[in-house]
């Protein structure tokens, strides 16, 4: 069985297990992208409950240091603040010894004495009344559980492995080796060093096979694959040869044919010595035509190698048409296996 282009160039029909796992129905029935940019499946699983407190988990994880610091101490003092409430709510009598304090708003000096027993530091200022102290007991007792979970989650994140990459916002067919071929950047975004860098690039889009819309995955032949080291950046590249699917591509051709370039990297984590991945995708409109890469790198002291990251995604623009139209050798291609 072969695989029919819009420019009736034959092609092999990809292997059954070329699908990435998604599998044969779930690839002819999805119509959007198979991976968000940034990493994270299109897809969704019903029936399994809310799964909140796991769904908080996962995202106390993957925020960010600010944005966990921000959230994790703003629901601190909203539990002593709801609390306070409360102690406001039962009569200006249910707080006693306040009067050292120097404090005359009434809500400060209950949120003063409900952060005391938040915290289980105490303070001068006691619970009068049986209301009063059983509210106390439980907060004392929500206080101390309420910051387990925070420094659990703290040390979670802590010892969590993890890959932080950073790509280029586009991939981009740029001038190769007196042909095309597909590129794009990526770079390690933490101080950390990873080693042992593999990365794999699938293209997935509609091909008609004997008459029939379908889309298929192949999997991209790379310059490289994998780097025993990554202290800069890499440039991934796909050589557009006569063997491959992408021989003879256009922007229409891509545009017609919905194609998504996924990318899966994995890397050995050197701080834990255990191996992660990431991520991304690039739909066909994300793909630029006619531009380069410009140059990354950047002068370091003391003859230092040195790549500036802010320039990861900048091109430089060619002639109209310089990528867009196929190299010779692809032309050849076509002829000869027609």
């Amino acid at each position: 069985m072969t695989t029919q282009n819009t420019d009736d160039r034959p092609q092999t029909t990809p292997p059954p297990d070329s699908d990435l796992g998604f599998g044969r129905l779930v690839v002819q029935t999805v119509r959007g992208r198979f991976i968000n940019r940034d990493g994270e499946p299109n897809s969704k699983k019903y029936g399994l409950g809310a799964q909140r407190l796991a769904r908080f988990y996962l995202r106390a994880l993957d925020a960010s240091w600010p944005s966990f610091f921000a959230w994790m101490l703003g629901s601190l003092l909203l539990l002593a603040g709801t609390f306070a409430l409360a102690y406001l709510a039962l009569g200006d009598g249910a707080l006693r010894g306040a009067e050292g304090l120097g404090l005359d708003d009434p809500f400060l000096r209950a949120f003063t004495f409900s952060v005391g027993i938040f915290t289980t530091t105490g303070t001068v200022v006691h619970a009068y009344g049986s209301t009063a102290n059983w509210l106390a007991n439980i907060e004392s007792f929500i206080g101390p559980i309420a910051f387990v979970i925070a420094f659990g989650l703290m040390i979670a994140r802590l010892t969590r492995p993890r890959m932080r990459l950073g790509f280029s916002d586009s991939a981009i067919i740029a001038p190769y080796e007196g042909g095309r071929g597909l590129m794009f950047r990526m770079v390690n975004l933490q101080p950390g060093e990873v080693s042992d860098v593999r990365v794999h690039v699938n293209l997935t889009w509609y091909e008609e096979i004997d008459g029939v819309r379908e889309r298929n995955f192949h999997e991209l032949a790379l310059e490289r694959d994998s780097v025993e080291l990554f202290t800069l950046h890499w440039t991934v590249v796909h050589p557009i040869t006569a063997d491959s699917p992408l021989a003879g591509v256009t922007p229409e051709r891509l545009a017609a044919a919905h194609a998504e370039i996924i990318v899966i990297v994995s890397a050995l984590e050197q701080t834990f010595s255990t191996r992660v991945s990431a991520r991304t995708s690039y739909l066909w409109d994300e793909i630029r035509w006619d531009v380069k890469f410009a140059s990354i790198f950047a002068n370091g002291p003391d003859g230092t190698i040195a790549i500036d990251v802010e320039r990861l995604s900048r091109t430089e623009r060619l002639e109209e048409g310089a990528t867009q139209i196929p190299a010779p050798m692809e032309q050849k291609s076509a002829t000869s296996n027609r």
